[in-house]
């Protein structure tokens, strides 16, 4: 199989994988081998798709990239992957979304990254994913990139639906405060713009810079404002 093709079949077991075992697979399987032996068969196939995934990833032809890449792209994105970066490090204190949660979770009002939307860490993958197709234009990256944005685009979606399902009432409330899009309960006046906590901001910086920055030691690419840096 072509080195592409290949990339394109691991991408598909990976987010198809997931979102089988994640949705309708996982009650039958839980009833069948109990919890603790779902997680151990979840992680496997995450595992093992992410591994041949990777690999595909790296032994993939570099095609010719699709458009030409300069300042007008470079500029964007580096300021899009600051945002994205906000949005990850405010997903991880206060977010009702995440595993374990309590039924009482949810904030009573949305403010900072949950403003702007329910889904923060989702988003934040998705965007990186954007940005790396602007950037790294190849079929390969495209296809990992595109990957990456349908399993968090699509999870947010059915994330929504299994959390309307288990907790009816505390997640529909959150629901009418926040917006799965980015900035629409902000423009319909739902939720406020603002509220942002330091660590939101602070912690923000730091990813983006330090992620940044690995591109080059990593993937012999300065990315962000490295890239400025390292001309």
């Amino acid at each position: 199989m072509d080195g592409t093709y290949m990339v394109l079949a691991s991408a598909a077991a990976f987010v198809g994988s997931h979102f089988l075992l994640s949705h309708p697979l996982r009650a039958p399987i839980v009833r069948a081998v109990g919890a603790n032996g779902f997680l151990g068969i979840y992680s496997l196939v995450a595992f093992a798709t992410l591994g041949w995934l990777a690999h595909s990833y790296q032994t993939a032809p570099a095609t010719a990239p699709l458009w030409a890449v300069g300042e007008g792209i470079w500029g964007p994105v580096t300021l899009v992957m600051l945002v994205a970066s906000i949005l990850l490090m405010g997903s991880l204190l206060g977010n009702p979304a995440l595993p374990g949660k309590p039924a009482t979770a949810a904030p009573a009002t949305a403010r900072g990254v949950f403003a702007v939307t329910r889904h923060p860490m989702l988003w934040a993958f998705a965007l990186w994913g954007l940005c790396h197709i602007a950037v790294y234009p190849i079929a390969a990256n495209i296809i990992v990139a595109v990957a990456i944005i349908v399993l968090s685009l699509v999870g947010a979606a059915l994330q929504d639906a299994k959390k309307e399902s288990l907790q009816p009432d505390l997640w529909r409330d959150w629901e009418r405060k926040t917006s799965y899009w980015p900035f629409v309960a902000i423009a319909q006046r739902r939720a406020k713009f603002g509220g942002f906590r330091p660590h939101d901001i602070a912690g923000g910086v730091v990813i983006w810079l330090v992620a940044t920055w690995a591109h080059l030691p990593l993937a012999g690419i300065a990315a962000g404002v490295w890239h400025w840096v390292y001309r």
